[in-house]
């Protein structure tokens, strides 16, 4: 999984990207990193959005994780027929 660096402490679980030291920088190889991370992220949060306004049934969900997969699924499903998408 992709997190932002609110994530840090989760770091076994979760990939996150680089934070600058407060007293100095990061290297060109962390940048590239956070390059990346960010990237990839992007895409999963711009997926995440365009669910939510879609269907406004996702907006507010208190139901059990594993239980919002599957209604996702079938959302991301009509979503992709909705558009003419096969991937």
């Amino acid at each position: 999984m992709l997190g932002d660096l609110g994530y840090e402490g989760e770091s076994g679980i979760i990939t996150v990207g680089y934070k600058k030291p407060a007293a100095g920088k990061l290297t060109s190889t962390e940048k590239a990193y956070n390059k990346v991370h960010n990237g990839l992220r992007a895409v999963g949060e711009r997926g995440n959005s365009l669910l939510k306004t879609t269907f406004k049934a996702l907006r507010n969900v208190s139901l059990c994780p594993w239980r919002i997969g599957t209604i996702v699924a079938a959302a991301l499903v009509l979503l992709h027929l909705e558009h003419d998408r096969t991937t």
